[in-house]
């Protein structure tokens, strides 16, 4: 690996850096996307997934005492997150994150590596230069400002409710299975799954909603109300056997009122190439805003 620039410096993570680390990827995203999607809270909750070693998983680099870059490993070794300041980008602090994050993957026992970056920005073409090759396609859906998702009632048999108690753990697995459909999927683990959805810093009951049947949790959609007064669907999951029958676009319905219900004024979703959702989502209305790449490489593993 080579050195980093004179001046810079490369150290571990603490929590107590979660404030710089915010701001960088904060303006590296600003840079690349045009606008801000990423909350004190997303990194939060990552880093509080039982997985994820902050210490071991993640490095930062400095410069005169101050964060400037930092990157992180996760999910076994399968996805990269890294950001560099624009004020110190152009210097080979990109390529040296890049060095780290690959050595860490690999030593986690992975064979490959993805990152995300907006459709032709510098990040993407800097992935592209990196040896990455596209994985998948994903895109950030809106329901313009006044425009509402068809109601539909909901079929005999099934009801929709706030989740509690063991609605929560039914969800869960709701998720993963149908998540898991999706090529290169992993399944999750429980704990690190609830750090980001209902043990997320500041999650109300009212985000996470079930549909039933018979008792049973078949559908779920979780809602988190961001910063910026827009109700984003993060999570919607029906069982295969009970699709075809509207529960989908109850549960984005029903989720859009509820952010609406509690000051959004926008709402959003993504979804990606791999799960043929994108008609289903203009069908209701609902128009693409960004576009995202999910880029892969091969790792070599140490001789």
């Amino acid at each position: 690996m080579d050195a980093l620039p004179s001046g810079y410096a490369a150290r571990s993570l603490t929590p107590a850096d979660l404030d710089q680390v915010y701001a960088v990827y904060a303006a590296d995203e600003l840079a690349n996307a045009g606008e801000l999607s990423i909350e004190r809270e997303d990194i939060d909750s990552d880093w509080s997934r039982p997985s994820f070693d902050l210490a071991a998983d993640a490095i930062a680099v400095t410069h005169a005492g101050a964060i400037v870059a930092a990157g992180e490993i996760a999910r076994h070794g399968n996805r990269a997150e890294a950001a560099v300041h624009p004020d110190h980008q152009g210097r080979g602090i990109g390529q040296w994150l890049e060095s780290w994050l690959a050595d860490r993957a690999v030593r986690q026992g992975a064979s490959s590596i993805a990152q995300i970056a907006p459709q032709g920005s510098t990040k993407d073409r800097f992935l592209i230069d990196s040896g990455y090759a596209l994985a998948h396609t994903s895109w950030v859906l809106q329901l313009p400002e006044g425009a509402a998702i068809p109601d539909r009632p909901l079929p005999p048999g099934y009801a929709l409710r706030t989740a509690t108690g063991d609605d929560i753990a039914a969800a869960y697995e709701v998720v993963q299975r149908a998540f898991g459909e999706w090529e290169g999927r992993a399944r999750e683990s429980y704990e690190d799954w609830r750090a980001t959805i209902v043990d997320r810093p500041g999650t109300q009951p009212w985000q996470l909603r079930v549909i039933t049947q018979g008792g049973h949790v078949v559908g779920t959609a979780f809602t988190i109300l961001d910063t910026w007064k827009n109700g984003y669907v993060q999570q919607l999951a029906v069982e295969r056997e009970h699709r075809g029958r509207g529960l989908a676009q109850i549960l984005l319905a029903d989720a859009f009122s509820g952010a609406r219900a509690r000051g959004a004024a926008t709402s959003e979703l993504s979804t990606d190439s791999r799960t043929g959702a994108l008609g289903l989502y203009e069908k209701v209305g609902m128009v693409v805003r960004q576009t995202w790449v999910n880029r892969r490489r091969e790792l070599t593993p140490p001789r």
